[in-house]
């Protein structure tokens, strides 16, 4: 295991230039599959989640290859393997590819997914909504079995909004040439983008980024696909958070602003100041208050950035109420900042209260997710002394090259090895 080891206080000032996004990466790595072809890919974040879906498409038969900003996937020579190994049980997003999987092969073996422990985050939506267009399961706490019997129903209505049910329902029907509807389907910019990849491949897709979606598979895709991943949008607005919270002067460049709109009016609600220019922003030192975040589905504030707007709150003048609906345990974090000497309070599993500004102190801490992480990186930015952060590789799961970042704009982070 790795740590992360910060001596806090220092003013940050510089650029910071945001990397590919995780989570649309992901998708498009798994869709990769299905033209048994070329896959140039750019922009492709060089984070643990994505070297790790890389080696399921190796063990599939997959070439893979990086030139420099350009990943290079081959799924000339796919083959269908049982997926009982141990790099599905570290990722939650191995879960996409029972799509692509049962659409080429129509069967699938794979493990139950791992990744971030942060809530009940059952994947019966996946699996119902395909069992309705005529996919049978056979699931335990292990292992899940499927295979297609016969393409059923041509509309399908998700019970909730789940992006990756969504982006699972537009892989598996890839191959099929019939049309197929998707009703309320998740608008979040992964499911545009991977609308836009799967129509790079010839698939009819109409309706992109709203809730009601058309799909027209094609059996024979074209063969090489060339994409752009589009900037993080968590990345970026966890960058926001770090740099009022600690005062920062920075400037985030290669962003995507127009997925951002609810992280911009807590920002004004919060007395950011600010600079928008076309692909970057200008942050400014500021003299934060208190607001209230509510989490919600796309295009409304994200869930992954409650944690980082978390630690900003310790910072800000006034109380900050959190109502985070969509996970149980994703306030964990708060034990941490109050260890550190927040003002903070879990009020209940989806409501927490933050009352700043307060001194933060160094402790050991440990990372408990991906964005649990960042938010004690940023904790461990604006305490005084220096703090330790266990389990760094969870963050390294969603942030590439996050302790380089910080080093180029001012920072003392170093990580080291147990």
């Amino acid at each position: 295991m790795s740590y992360f080891l910060i001596k806090g206080g220092q003013k940050l000032k510089g650029r910071v230039k945001i990397s590919g996004a995780k989570n649309t990466a992901l998708k498009i790595v798994a869709a990769s599959l299905l033209n048994r072809g070329i896959n140039v890919i750019y922009n492709v974040p060089k984070i643990l989640d994505i070297l790790v879906i890389l080696e399921i498409l190796k063990y599939l038969n997959c070439r893979v290859e990086w030139i420099g900003e350009k990943l290079i996937i081959d799924s000339r020579n796919v083959k269908n393997k049982s997926l009982d190994i141990e790099e599905v049980k570290k990722l939650r997003a191995s879960v996409v590819l029972i799509g692509p999987l049962l659409s080429l092969f129509k069967e699938v073996k794979i493990y139950r997914p791992g990744g971030d422990v942060i809530g009940a985050r059952s994947i019966n939506v996946h699996l119902d909504s395909l069992k309705e267009l005529g996919c049978e399961f056979n699931a335990n706490s292990e292992i899940i079995e499927g295979r297609v019997r016969k393409i059923s129903e041509n509309t399908i209505i998700l019970k909730e909004s789940s992006v990756t049910a969504t982006e699972t329902l537009l892989m598996f029907c890839a191959l099929f040439p019939r049309k197929i509807k998707i009703r309320l389907a998740a608008t979040e910019p992964s499911v545009v983008s991977l609308c836009k990849f799967l129509q790079k491949m010839g698939v009819k897709i109409k309706g992109i980024g709203t809730p009601f979606l058309e799909i027209e598979g094609s059996k024979k895709l074209r063969k090489k696909i060339v994409f752009r991943i589009p900037p993080d949008p968590i990345e970026t607005g966890t960058f926001i958070a770090l740099a009022g919270a600690t005062k920062g002067h920075l400037i985030l460049e290669n962003i995507k602003y127009d997925e951002l709109d609810s992280v911009f009016i807590v920002m004004k609600e919060m007395n950011f100041k600010y600079k928008l220019f076309d692909s970057k922003i200008e942050i400014f030192p500021s003299n934060l208050k208190g607001t209230k975040i509510q989490v919600g589905l796309y295009p409304k504030f994200p869930s992954d950035l409650q944690p980082p707007f978390g630690a900003l709150a310790t910072q800000a003048h006034g109380v900050t109420l959190i109502h985070d609906w969509m996970y149980e345990n994703r306030f964990s974090y708060i034990n941490e900042l109050v260890y550190m000497g927040a003002n903070a309070e879990i009020l209940d599993p989806h409501r927490a209260i933050i009352i700043g500004p307060t001194l933060l102190k160094g402790k050991e801490i440990r990372s408990l997710d991906i964005r649990a992480g960042a938010a004690l990186i940023i904790a461990g930015l604006i305490a005084t002394g220096e703090t330790i952060i266990y389990e760094a590789e969870k963050i390294d799961r969603g942030y590439e090259n996050i302790d380089e970042k910080l080093r180029k704009i001012g920072a003392k982070i170093e990580r080291f090895q147990d």
